[in-house]
Order: C-alpha cells, then sequence, then structure tokens
C-alpha cells in the first residue's frame, strides 16, 4: 500500500461518517448514500495518487458525493426539489448528519449484531474485511449482514424514540466484544476497543448535555486503561485483584475521570451507564486490590439492579457483595442464580461460583464448578485459564467419578445405536454442567433436575420424557434410582403403546430369565394391575390360596402361570417387598422400612431398574430393537376393590 493510499484510508476513516450521513440525508436511503460516498472514495483513489492530495480532502470527498446524489436526483426526475434543498445544506452542521446516521444505523429493529456490522461499517469506515476480522466470522456473513441491514431499513420507517439508548446499546456492544471476546483464541480484541471508544467520543461531541453517554464513555475508557494488564505473557487472562496496577494507562484513567465528571455536572438521577462508570472509578482510584472499597461497589450495584435487574447484574452484585461481607453472603446470592434460564449457558456463573467456594474451602464443589466454566466457554484463553484453576485444586474421590461412569455405561454393547446417541446427549450434558469429576455416590435428584431446568426447560414434552428416560436407565443401572424423583413426566399427545399379541406372548415366556422377572411379568399381565401397585407388594400381603393380594383397598388377582413362580420367588420369606432389587443398599441410600426386607436387607426393586431389565431382554423379540415396555403386558382382570373380593 502506498503513502497516498494509506492517507485516503485514514481519511475515509474520519469523514465517512459525516459524508454517509450529509448523503442519507439528500437521499434518504443509507444504501444507496453509501454506495455514493464509496463513488468519491474511488474517485479519490484514482485521482490523488497522480493529482496530489487535496488541501481539505474531507471537503473534496464531500463535494464529489455531493455531485453523485445529484446526477442520481436528476436521473430520478426530483432536481427541482433536490437541488432547492441541496442549496440549504451548507447550512446544516455535519455533525447533524452523523448523529442522524448514528440513529439510523443503532435502529432497534435491526439485530444486535448486524446494528454493530452496519456502525462499524458506516461510522466507522471499516470494510468488511476488517469487521469480519474482528467478529471472527467471514467477510461474506459481514457483507450479507450488512446488506440485509439496509434493506430492512429501506422497507421500514424508523422510530427515534429511544435513539440515545439504542445508540449506547450498540457502542457497548462493540466495545464489550473487544474487551471479553466471545470466541476465538485470544481473550481481547482491541481494535474493537478503540472503535468503540472513538464511536462514544464522537457521540459524546455530538450530545454534550447527555450524562449516559459521558458515562459510558468513562467506563470505556477506565476498562480499556487495564488491558495491557489483563493478559500474563502468554495471553492468559489475569485477574484484576492479582492485575500489576503500574500497567494500567493513566491516560485513559484520567480521560475516564474527565468523562464522569462531565457526567455529574450535567446531574440528574444516574443512569446504568453513569452507575456503572463509577463502579470502574472506584477500581481506578484504588491504590492496590486491598484499597477497593467493596462496599462502596456493593451498594452502586445494588442501585444498577434496580435499574437494571438483569441476571449478569444480580452476579455482578453477588460477586461485590461477597467481597464486602465475605464469601459466604456472596454464594448465598449466587446460588439464587443457580435456576435462572438466562444463566444456564453463561460461563461466568458457574465460574464465580467456583471462586467463592474455593474461598470458603469447599476445593471439590470449586473444582467442579471450574470445569464447568470451561465447558461452557467459547475463548479458548478463558478455557485454558478455568482448566488450569481446576487441575489447582487437588481433590482425592472414592469411587467412580461422573465422567467414569457415563462413559461406562455409554461403552456397554446391549445398547442399540440410536439409544446409544438419546443416552449420550443426556449424559454429555449432565456432565457439562455438574462435571466430569463429580463422584458418582454424591449424584443426586436436586442437581439432576437443576439441570433439566436449565439445559431444557421449553422442551417439547417427548424431548424431556427421552433425557428423563436416560437419567432413570442411567439411575437404575448405576444403583441410584432416585435420581429422576424431581423429574416429572410431561404428558405427550395419547399414543397408548399397544398390548402384545399372543404370538409376542409367547416369546416372552420363552425367555430364560430370573424367577423374579418371570414371575413379575406373568403378574402383571394376569392382574392387568399398573406396574407401581404389583411392584409395591409385601410378601405378607399375599392370599396364595386363592391367588390374591391386598394392595391400597384393591385386590390383585392371578392365575396359573403365576401361582408356579410365585412360591419360588418368595422362598420362605414372610414379610417385606414382595420383588427385591438385585443387592442390599449403601448406607448413604438406604430406602424407608417398608421398603426394605427385615430378612435378606435388600430393598424393594424399583420401576426404572424393573422396566430397563424387561426392556434388555425383549429387545431381540421387538422389531424396532428397542424393547417392549412392562404397561405392554397388562391384559385381562383388573384390580378389583375390596368389597367384591373372589
Amino acid at each position: 500500500m502506498t503513502d497516498a493510499h494509506r492517507l485516503i484510508d485514514a481519511v475515509w476513516k474520519l469523514e465517512a461518517a459525516k459524508i454517509i450521513g450529509g448523503l442519507t440525508r439528500l437521499v434518504h436511503d443509507v444504501g444507496l448514500a453509501e454506495e455514493l460516498a464509496q463513488d468519491a472514495l474511488v474517485a479519490a483513489l484514482e485521482q490523488w495518487p497522480e493529482s496530489g492530495v487535496p488541501d481539505n480532502p474531507g471537503a473534496w470527498l464531500t463535494a464529489v458525493a455531493k455531485r453523485r446524489a445529484v446526477d442520481h436526483i436528476r436521473r430520478a426526475k426530483l432536481a427541482e426539489s433536490k437541488q432547492a434543498e441541496l442549496v440549504k445544506d451548507s447550512a446544516q452542521p455535519q455533525e447533524d448528519d452523523v448523529l442522524r446516521l448514528m440513529f439510523i444505523t443503532c435502529d432497534p429493529i435491526l439485530p444486535a449484531r448486524d446494528r454493530a456490522a452496519l456502525t462499524l461499517r458506516l461510522l466507522g469506515g471499516l470494510s468488511p474485511a476488517e469487521i469480519a476480522r474482528a467478529f471472527l466470522t467471514t467477510e461474506l456473513d459481514i457483507t450479507h449482514r450488512i446488506a440485509t441491514a439496509k434493506r430492512t431499513l429501506a422497507e421500514h420507517e424508523r422510530s427515534r424514540t429511544a435513539d440515545i439508548p439504542a445508540v449506547l446499546e450498540v457502542i457497548y456492544l462493540i466495545f464489550n466484544e473487544g474487551y471479553s471476546a466471545t470466541s476465538g483464541d485470544d481473550l481481547m480484541r482491541p481494535g474493537l476497543c478503540l472503535e468503540a471508544l472513538r464511536l462514544g467520543r464522537m457521540l459524546a461531541a455530538l450530545v454534550p448535555r447527555e450524562a449516559e453517554v459521558h458515562g459510558l464513555v468513562a467506563l470505556m475508557e477506565i476498562q480499556a486503561s487495564r488491558q495491557a494488564a489483563r493478559t500474563g505473557p502468554s495471553g492468559e487472562p489475569v485477574l484484576l485483584h492479582e492485575q500489576d496496577r503500574d500497567r494500567w494507562d493513566p491516560l485513559l484513567i484520567r480521560r475516564g475521570f474527565t468523562a464522569m465528571l462531565r457526567a455529574r455536572d450535567i446531574g440528574g438521577t444516574p443512569g446504568p451507564y453513569v452507575l456503572q462508570a463509577a463502579i470502574a472509578v472506584c477500581h481506578a482510584q484504588a491504590k492496590t486490590a486491598k484499597d477497593t472499597d467493596w462496599v462502596q461497589i456493593s451498594n452502586l450495584y445494588t442501585a444498577l439492579a434496580g435499574l437494571l435487574p438483569t441476571p449478569v447484574v444480580q452476579l455482578n452484585r453477588a460477586v461485590a457483595f461477597g467481597k464486602a461481607y465475605g464469601a459466604e453472603a456472596g454464594l448465598a446470592m449466587v446460588d439464587k442464580l443457580v435456576d435462572d434460564p438466562a444463566l444456564r449457558n453463561y460461563h461466568l456463573l458457574p465460574s464465580v461460583r467456583g471462586d467463592l467456594l474455593e474461598q470458603l474451602g469447599r476445593h471439590p464443589e470449586a473444582r467442579l464448578e471450574y470445569e464447568r466454566a470451561a465447558a461452557l466457554t467459547n475463548n479458548a484463553a478463558e478455557r485454558a485459564f478455568l482448566l488450569r484453576r481446576a487441575g489447582s485444586i487437588a481433590v482425592v474421590t472414592a469411587g467412580p467419578t461422573l465422567g467414569e461412569a457415563s462413559a461406562e455405561f455409554l461403552a456397554r454393547t446391549d445398547l442399540d445405536a440410536a439409544t446409544l446417541r438419546s443416552y449420550g446427549q443426556t449424559l454429555r450434558r449432565l456432565c457439562r454442567s455438574l462435571g466430569e469429576q463429580l463422584p458418582l455416590e454424591s449424584l443426586n435428584a436436586d442437581q439432576v433436575a437443576r439441570v433439566f431446568a436449565t439445559a431444557w426447560p421449553n422442551a417439547a414434552p417427548k424431548t424431556w420424557n427421552r433425557h428423563r428416560s436416560a437419567i432413570r436407565s442411567f439411575g437404575a443401572w448405576a444403583a441410584l434410582p432416585d435420581l429422576d424423583t424431581r423429574l416429572d413426566r410431561r404428558a405427550e399427545p395419547s399414543t397408548q403403546p399397544t398390548t402384545l399379541a399372543p404370538s409376542q406372548l409367547e416369546m416372552v415366556w420363552g425367555l430364560e430369565v430370573a424367577v423374579r422377572e418371570r414371575t413379575l411379568w406373568r403378574l402383571l399381565h394376569e392382574s392387568g394391575a399398573a406396574v407401581t401397585t404389583v411392584l409395591s407388594l409385601n410378601v405378607e400381603d399375599l392370599d396364595m390360596a386363592d391367588r390374591r393380594a391386598r394392595a391400597d383397598g384393591s385386590w390383585v388377582t392371578w392365575r396359573s402361570g403365576t401361582a408356579k413362580s410365585l412360591p419360588q420367588l418368595v422362598a420362605g420369606r414372610t414379610r417385606g417387598p414382595l420383588f427385591l432389587a438385585d443387592r442390599k443398599p449403601v448406607p448413604a441410600r438406604m430406602p424407608a422400612t417398608a421398603d426394605l426386607c427385615p430378612e435378606t436387607g435388600r430393598g424393594r426393586l424399583s420401576y426404572p431398574r424393573a422396566e430397563y431389565l424387561f426392556k434388555q431382554a425383549t429387545r431381540p423379540l421387538d422389531p424396532r430393537g428397542v424393547g417392549y415396555t412392562l404397561k405392554q403386558l397388562k391384559a385381562g382382570n383388573r384390580a378389583r376393590p375390596e368389597a367384591s373380593p373372589r
């Protein structure tokens, strides 16, 4: 690139907003205005290297662009009225054009990312390639976004009811994407921060009596001052309290303080950006991390939460509260946000929680939270940092972890490919949310319910029930039958399973299975009773002679098939659950006394386990390769009221 071309590029970035803003006022079409401005830029690229750069390059570009506008107006047969408007144009300040252009590019009718791209293109003067590099996407994607935004603006009338807040939102979006990159390998993209600062300063000059504008500028100046100290030698993040404050940029801090003073002098009730800037000022005024006035910051966050009660603000408030009043107080506030759907994929929630847990000495939990946070972030630098924090905490566990158990469960050869995919989705999400290093023995129903509430809150009934089924199967396999107790089954469109045909039943009866399964299946078929009712039967309730048993005020009856195997199942027992689990329960998961056999020490067989075993046994018989359900065995008699026993 020659010196002339570099100069043209610099002039364009300085003057583009004014030129396009003025042309938009003339032609009332932001897309056409940009095309006309680009024509002027092309003329400069063709002429300036030969003729030299004019004394006032901005005025030269503006004049050429307006001539192009007049040509277009003439072709549109609107010359008379528009030429009169053009005569008045020189009397109108260019600043009004730039402000109007800001209002157009930041119109809330556009998606946030499209607003940012269009603003950087028209006001920042960046090329689509430069914007694409900043947002880690393709030039084609940015070009498409800009074209779509222009088309949308041309098709809709714009409202100016919330212009300043809309512009501030876009500028801060651009700054935040540069300050804390949401994806990619680097923690920051300084180019975007600089563009946002330039736009903010430009807006502050255009509307000097808007306190919120100066508040945003102050916030960005002070945050940008910390850029050099936010990363270590290898690009790893450095936490605020660990940063070398000598590396903070004093010039940017002074500029931030100046902008804050302007906002204060304007007066009025502080808005969200002024309050956030005040928080940044508190950090900047502290000579060391220990000098930070966390009580004041906590109070400012409380005021901010009153104006902007978003989950992210509440999370930041909890951090400040923990710093001011202790980690336990902060953790209590964070725990109230755990079930908020808006934060379910927000990596800073488990990151903050992990930090507080680590301060409290709850190291195993802290490590799991750091691992969860690492799994949620798309930024490589942050992920590596969080994994290092997790790795620095030594955790000794007895028995398998959730990750190990999930891998073993999914490695079984008796599961078909479709079931493996389905179960794998559920268990991977469970591991991602709770951490693969979570000791399996500590997994409980509350944790599972929290994952479901954040991962699939609005899932269709079929999807919800599919994930629930995966948990039930995993719990039955892992001898954790209570994992789904807080997961209610969601009603699906009626698709009642058909009962098994006689030929299918004959194949089921021909299977070689344990006496417990053979008796249960026969009893379900012959009695027609609900699965839960049959599993709730106790030995002392059996009336072998009359082939019946009491169950919650009703009689469950059976025929010869059950009668043959029932004595073998009872095997001399006199009381306790009729159908027993495979082994004795561990002390931590001791069932209720009513569900424990006093003679063998084993608990009652659970529905998930019974269903799982039946599906496994009948999978080879099912043409779908899925296996039958216990409900499909129901046929014949129903449980009869006690008032009319046989």
